[in-house]
């Protein structure tokens, strides 16, 4: 029985390498690993959190759960190929196996079987189930993947059919890669209907009817062309490996990596890791962040996006301006298909264009404060909005709040600003000094009033204490009866701040609490997909008109319900909005203060 010839060695060749760069990669990344996750990963391999990894690695990598939420079509045509190839390759070692003699085969001996193997035969148990059962299954499945074919081919054009208005711009090598992987299968088609058509038989409902056409077209030919398809077949699939390692689709092996580390608790690290590499490696460069990024939405800038920017960091050629040209309001990490932390990946690039201003902040005076069980950190910001300050001073006297006011004399930043900014090591050191004054308090409750300053004490400062944004003090207070109520049903429309929504999940305190006052309506874009307000502290390369093209949109969404108010959770958002909004913008705060009977008048 013949089992060689020379056309196998581009696909055979083309495997080897691309096995070796897996192997290759997959030791530099694991081997990069810091003491503690090179621990985590070997107890990982040999807990249940393996079996979690392998389910989301079929449930993610072959049937794409999240891309079919997001649009069936989309899910489709990445599952067709993705499991298509999967069960062909599984199915075909099996069928190789029951037709060969030896049991024992090469790596290419599945996937070329019907050139060495015309059998026409029916299998024993074939007889009991449907006649040419693996002929039938291996040519149902190629028909799977083509199918995913023609709507990849569709979406090149009618990508709105697909929840994308725009597509990424590939390089040289994804349109290598690309139009290897769209040859692979059609051609696999019509060598093996070519084939089955000159031998008389062997083939399945797709295959041998094709193949019987294309025999009575080309008559004596067919022998020639098959062997011709063969070869183009074995070259595009050797092709494909040998690119595959530098195209789009290097993200195949290395999301399977990035999920087991994710499973076994290795987790991002504040400079470049291991895990911020295979992060990189393992977008896929879908396009789907495209889409929800606002600077192009509303300010046309279409060469900053998440995909853009990480394959400017994979292909060493990252510059200031990508890196810093963004919103860092999360949209692009909550729509990622593969949950990448771009937001992360950023901060990490920017660290390398922030200059080397080195402070020990020496310079902030030394306080000893008083110890309180309730502290209220206002932030900058809310500084900079009297009118929130005088609305939690008025709430905490009416509810008898006994609480140190910890920045009252002098805004203290959290560190935000420098963590966005890319100095970390300075970032770290105000942190320090701020999370000794906390803890000096000994407070039991910390609450703030922005967003950010909220998310930074939660993530970053590993406090002993509770940490509260004021709306969820505050909807605690009035649950507990120490602030009674008169409602005013005024339409308002709530925006879910980046920083409180998508960066801390606080969605449902603040839509109580104003329920509990005011007439709230839907707003298109909320939760999750809210908008950022355009006045992100993590934007510095953008100029103010396009800025406010960003926050125009915003507003755009907001009020297409028509409210009185536009209410925020945020001292940020509200500045931003209230620039350019045609109705009032409230925080949050300033919703409750009024709506509280024989209340006593405060200053900020």
């Amino acid at each position: 029985m013949i089992s060689f010839n020379l056309f196998v060695l581009p696909f055979s060749l083309g495997l080897i390498y691309l096995l070796y760069m897996i192997a290759r990669w997959w030791y530099k990344w694991i081997s990069a690993l810091n003491p503690n996750d090179k621990t985590r990963f070997r107890n990982g391999l040999f807990s249940p959190r393996f079996f979690s990894a392998v389910k989301e690695v079929f449930l993610e990598s072959l049937i794409h759960r999240k891309m079919f939420k997001r649009n069936a079509l989309m899910g489709y045509m990445h599952m067709s190929f993705a499991l298509g190839w999967f069960l062909l390759i599984i199915l075909g070692n099996i069928e190789s196996r029951i037709y060969s003699t030896t049991h024992i085969n090469p790596p290419y001996y599945p996937i070329f079987l019907k050139f060495f193997i015309h059998d026409k035969t029916v299998l024993w148990f074939e007889i009991y189930t449907v006649p040419g059962f693996f002929r039938f299954i291996m040519d149902l499945l190629l028909l799977f993947i083509l199918s995913g074919l023609a709507l990849a081919i569709v979406k090149r054009s009618k990508s709105r059919w697909f929840g994308m208005t725009r597509t990424t711009h590939y390089q040289l090598t994804d349109k290598v890669a690309l139009t290897c992987l769209w040859l692979i299968f059609p051609v696999r088609l019509f060598a093996e209907s070519f084939t089955d058509g000159y031998y008389g038989g062997g083939g399945g409902f797709v295959t041998q009817h094709l193949g019987n056409l294309l025999v009575l077209i080309f008559q004596e030919a067919s022998q020639h062309i098959a062997y011709m398809l063969w070869w183009t077949y074995s070259l595009v699939l050797g092709i494909f490996f040998v690119t595959l390692p530098f195209s789009r689709y290097w993200h195949i092996p290395t999301e399977i990596l990035l999920i087991f580390f994710r499973h076994f608790g290795i987790k991002p690290q504040a400079g470049h890791s291991s895990f911020s590499d295979v992060e990189i490696g393992a977008c896929s460069r879908c396009g789907v962040c495209i889409d929800v990024c606002q600077l192009g939405v509303a300010a046309h800038v279409h060469d900053i996006q998440a995909v853009y920017f990480i394959r400017s960091v994979r292909d060493e050629q990252v510059n200031r301006d990508i890196t810093l040209r963004c919103l860092v309001c999360g949209r692009c990490q909550q729509s990622c298909p593969v949950g990448i932390q771009t937001d992360s990946l950023r901060l990490i690039e920017r660290n390398i264009f922030s200059g080397s201003l080195q402070s020990d902040f020496g310079y902030l005076p030394p306080k000893t404060p008083r110890q309180a069980s309730i502290v209220y950190f206002a932030g900058c910001m809310t500084h900079l909005t009297p009118g929130i300050l005088r609305a939690i001073k008025g709430i905490f006297l009416q509810a008898g709040v006994n609480y140190l006011f910890l920045d009252e004399q002098g805004s203290v930043c959290c560190g935000r600003p420098m963590l966005l900014s890319g100095k970390h090591d300075q970032a770290m050191k105000l942190m320090e000094a701020n999370r000794q004054l906390i803890l000096a308090t000994q407070a039991e409750t910390l609450v703030t009033s922005c967003p950010i300053c909220y998310r930074m004490f939660i993530e970053m400062y590993d406090l002993p204490m509770q940490v509260v944004h004021h709306s969820q003090y505050i909807l605690e207070l009035i649950k507990t009866g120490k602030i009674p109520l008169q409602t005013h049903y005024k339409k308002v429309a709530y925006h879910d701040p980046c920083d409180l929504g998508r960066g801390s999940h606080v969605y449902h305190a603040p839509r109580e609490l104003l329920a509990k006052v005011s007439d709230l309506v839907h707003v298109k874009n909320e939760y999750e997909d809210a908008l950022c307000c355009g006045g992100s502290l993590g934007l510095y390369t953008l100029n103010p008109k396009k800025r406010n093209m960003v926050t125009k949109n915003a507003l755009d969404i907001l009020m297409a319900n028509q409210p009185e108010i536009i209410a925020t959770a945020c001292p940020l958002c509200k500045k931003t909005f209230a620039k350019l909004s045609d109705v009032e913008v409230l925080d949050i705060a300033e919703m409750v203060y009024p709506a509280i009977p024989d209340k006593t008048q405060v200053t900020a």
